[in-house]
């Protein structure tokens, strides 16, 4: 296969890969059925919560590894770990098996978790480095696909099954793997000495519109289903939805006919390519060499050790900690949220905060780029603004007017979405991509770290605190006092987080100034 059509061929199946790979997110759509089988209190099940993204803390060994075996081996232990994980849990809901001991779920939620560290990992460092000078669209489209996940399995699942969790819990576990096993034959990395004189010819804004268009189609889609009630022409929704899925394969293949009909690089050119190429490489070595006399500046690949040595780092962690401890813990809890507020059926919120997650990556990765390009502003400026935001929207649930629900799922769907999607590109724009797998799972050790603090002990000890006992031995709070405390406390999170990524663009605009004149270099070549 001709290697640009190879390379966007693997870009589609990461799409595909990241579309089942939010099942980490859907934890609301079957905690209540958990919750119900095993008599849990809030605490004990907001723990379980704790549990499955603790998993992601694993991912750390993901990172390790990810520079030393191939994207295939990757995907395929996310796969398995996966279908054991979500497995155990489906035999459970199901009543297949007997409800399990307490701590033996506690394990299994945590395998889940961190399968999708695996697929995450492998996709994200392959197409990241495949497409180097676009790593905000990249970002911005597979983190765009994981938001839409969630929406995808809920409306899936009540399409066809009602919501069953017994049902949805069995497409956690078995889709994810299947779709992996798939991608395992089509994802590597381009071999950079292959691709690396056809990049800048390659790499068209076109083909990431393309992309990005059949995202925001699919979101489109899954909302008006939504909005309109979801009991309608189910299966037809279901097949739409698989097509549109299938949609982003037609690039690759127009890629594979169109090349076929060009004429193929004559000896000539082959030997001036490989000459430039060499050439480069020989340039890269010397640049290698000099930074080894110094320590690394912004914008160069980093060691580990010389990262967390770094004050940018830090900073960027307890600003992402601010924004996804919050954020999950919006997600984790939104089942009881729901009951609380009066809400039998809560999957529409879930699909809400996974539909307007998508549109804060892929906005966010687009504009991001859109503007480094134009005036350099640093990627952080959108971190800041969306804290800024995320702090109206818990403000909005603690007031509990009517319909808060609805808008606080909008503004934390989209703000959640933001940060993830800018924090990814960021990393590897300061710290280098050589180890970017590694720092990539570091920076997502706040997802159990933030579920730790945020869901499993504040919303969880306070929830508590406000309910009764049930008969059953578990416990219920109803009105909106149950949250109140906790969406200020987060509110006022929010705001920290903003405080610290308005001092991280202040000091990242000197790289992003370089940056910028890069890109803009680029294009006048062109």
């Amino acid at each position: 296969m001709v290697t640009p059509a190879r390379k966007w061929l693997g870009f589609v199946t990461a799409v595909w890969v990241q579309a089942i790979s939010g099942n980490n997110y859907t934890f609301s759509n079957y905690s209540d059925a958990i919750k119900t089988l095993m008599g849990l209190t809030q605490l004990q099940l907001n723990n379980l919560s704790v549990a499955k993204d603790v998993g992601k803390a694993f991912g750390i060994i993901a990172g390790i590894v990810s520079d030393k075996v191939p994207t295939s081996v990757m995907l395929l232990i996310g796969s398995i770990e996966g279908l054991v994980g979500y497995g155990a849990q489906w035999l459970v809901v199901s009543k297949t098996v007997a409800p399990l001991p307490y701590w033996q779920m506690c394990v299994f939620l945590c395998m889940g978790g961190n399968s999708t560290t695996w697929m995450n990992t492998a996709v994200l460092v392959t197409c990241m480095r495949n497409f180097r000078r676009n790593r905000g669209p990249v970002s911005g489209i597979l983190k765009g696909y994981v938001g839409l996940s969630t929406a995808i399995f809920t409306d899936i699942s009540r399409a066809l099954f009602s919501n069953n969790p017994s049902y949805f819990l069995f497409m956690l576990s078995v889709v994810p793997a299947v779709v992996c096993l798939a991608a395992m034959f089509f994802l590597h990395e381009v071999v950079e000495e292959e691709e690396e004189a056809q990049q800048q010819k390659q790499e068209k804004n076109d083909y990431f519109r393309i992309f990005e268009i059949i995202a925001v189609v699919v979101a489109v889609y899954l909302l008006i289903y939504d909005l309109l009630g979801r009991d309608i022409l189910p299966k037809a929704f279901t097949a739409g939805l698989l097509l549109l899925l299938v949609a982003p394969l037609g690039l690759p293949i127009y890629l594979i006919f169109s090349n076929y009909k060009n004429s193929p690089t004559s000896d000539e050119e082959t030997q001036l390519i490989h000459e430039d190429t060499e050439k480069r490489f020989e340039e890269k070595d010397k640049i290698i060499v000099r930074r080894n006399d110094r320590s690394p500046e912004l914008g160069e690949d980093h060691s580990l050790l010389e990262v967390v040595k770094t004050s940018e780092f830090w900073v960027v962690f307890i600003s992402f900690l601010c924004a996804v401890g919050t954020g999950l813990t919006v997600q984790n809890n939104m089942g009881q949220m729901g009951l609380a507020m009066g809400y039998a059926d809560v999957s529409l919120f879930v699909s809400l905060i996974s539909i307007f997650g998508f549109f804060g990556r892929i906005g966010s990765g687009f504009i991001s780029e859109h503007f480094i390009r134009i005036a350099a502003i640093p990627r952080p400026f959108w971190n800041a603004t969306s804290q800024i935001l995320m702090s109206v929207g818990y403000i909005i649930m603690a007031i509990a007017m009517p319909g808060s629900l609805y808008i606080g799922s909008v503004i934390v769907g989209l703000c959640y979405g933001i940060r993830l999607a800018v924090t990814v590109p960021t990393l590897s724009e300061l710290f280098g991509l050589k180890y970017f797998g590694l720092m990539y799972n570091i920076i997502i050790l706040n997802l159990p770290l933030g579920s730790f603090l945020f869901s499993g002990l504040l919303a969880g000890y306070l929830y508590d605190a406000e309910a009764t006992e049930t008969a059953d031995g578990g416990n219920t709070c109803v009105g909106s006092h149950c949250y109140r405390l906790v969406f200020i406390i987060m509110a006022v999170t929010s705001l920290v987080g903003c405080v610290l990524d308005i001092l991280l663009t202040i000091k990242t605009k000197p790289l992003y100034k370089k940056i910028c004149a890069s890109k803009n270099e680029t294009r006048i070549l062109k």
